[in-house]
């Protein structure tokens, strides 16, 4: 990489940071731990309509969404059911960080979405060397994971009573 690049690149990189530092998921992480989060991401966009994994799939990757709205769909009991909407400041996969790293659900953008990429394998690794990066980010995890199950499973018992009926 040339002096120009470098030059170019560096803004970027530290906006990125920024970025990551300033998304509500995020608040209150330190520094360094921000710094190894943003060596692993990158900005990404979705149209609406666009899916953006699917259940059961590999998962080795996860979002902040920045700006935008997400549908969580779960196949379960055959036909494709809205489990959650997921919103600005939120949190898009969490099945990066368990095995068997396969997403539990499908997500596809319901309108222009604009977030922040993370490389889950690559940070997977930082979490091993890092068990403080890797505690922090269970703790912010666990909370939307339990929360998204709990929605989960509210959600299949009314399908299922509605389908009953």
């Amino acid at each position: 990489m040339n002096e120009d690049e470098e030059q170019r690149i560096a803004p970027e990189r530290v906006q990125l940071e920024k970025e990551v530092a300033a998304h509500p998921f995020l608040i209150g992480m330190g520094d360094r731990h921000v710094r190894l989060l943003a060596d692993c991401a990158m900005r990404s966009h979705f149209h609406a309509g666009d899916v953006i994994f699917r259940e059961g799939e590999a998962a080795n990757r996860f979002y902040l969404i920045v700006h935008g709205k997400v549908g969580l769909e779960s196949s379960t009991l055959g036909e494709p059911i809205r489990i959650e909407e997921i919103h600005d400041g939120d949190l898009l996969g969490w099945s990066w960080l368990f095995p068997p790293y396969a997403w539990h659900f499908t997500a596809r953008a319901l309108e222009e979405t604009d977030a922040i990429f993370f490389y889950g394998t690559i940070l997977r690794e930082y979490c091993e060397k890092d068990h403080s990066l890797g505690f922090e980010l269970f703790k912010r995890m666990s909370v939307v994971m339990l929360r998204r199950l709990q929605a989960a499973r509210q959600k299949l018992i009314s399908a299922r009573q509605t389908g009953n009926r």
